[in-house]
């Protein structure tokens, strides 16, 4: 090999460096989304954000709405984790109104992220890829809270759940329209006093 060759060789770039780590491009993909919603984020606002162009945000996530899934994994794993909640042992009323009363906090707390970016996802168009797996997520939530109530409370399990998944979606709305954590929490202690009722045994009293 020549020495202009041996030159050229050295002065080969060895690879593009990354011009992000992937936790910190979620963690701004679910800011955005979850401030102005799946469908208002465009392409551009998105990777100008993550300070990346286009064929390197494909490159790495292959489209907006397989980005969009992983921020929504990320973003289950993270907030109200269930598994945090649903503590083998605990009574599932107590754990309901643990989640229910976290979640009226929780979806209040950030002005500009304010409900579930979960459950709002779900409410798009019911055929785009994104609510597809916002509604996966959201399901396989549902199966987890029914299968922790049924250990206890089989004959019930799934109107409870259906209770608390439509409390929790009511809960995540009303924030979205600007309801403070105050009223928020006050509709979570009026829905457990309804789930106590729904749980206690058959023929006995819940003040017993």
């Amino acid at each position: 090999m020549t020495t202009k060759e041996l030159k050229q060789v050295e002065r080969k770039p060895r690879g593009r460096p990354r011009a992000f780590d992937t936790e910190t491009a979620l963690d701004t993909g679910q800011r955005l989304f979850h401030t102005s919603g799946y469908e208002s984020v465009g392409l551009a606002a998105l990777t100008d954000a993550l300070g990346v162009k286009p064929p390197s945000f494909y490159k790495a996530f292959g489209s907006k709405a397989e980005f969009f899934s992983l921020v929504l994994d990320r973003y289950a794993r993270s907030v109200l984790t269930l598994d945090d909640i649903l503590l083998p042992g605990r009574a599932p009323v107590d754990a309901m109104a643990a989640l229910l009363e976290s979640a009226a906090s929780t979806y209040a707390r950030d002005p500009h992220q304010r409900g579930c970016l979960v459950l709002e996802a779900v409410r798009g168009l019911q055929d785009d890829e994104s609510v597809l797996y916002a509604r996966k997520i959201a399901d396989s939530r549902r199966v987890q809270i029914r299968e922790f109530i049924a250990q206890t409370h089989p004959e019930c399990a799934a109107a409870a759940t259906d209770y608390v998944a439509s409390t929790l979606s009511g809960l995540s709305a009303s924030a979205r329209e600007g309801m403070n954590e105050a009223r928020l929490l006050r509709v979570a202690e009026v829905a457990v006093a309804g789930l106590r009722q729904l749980l206690q045994p058959e023929g006995r009293d819940v003040t017993d």
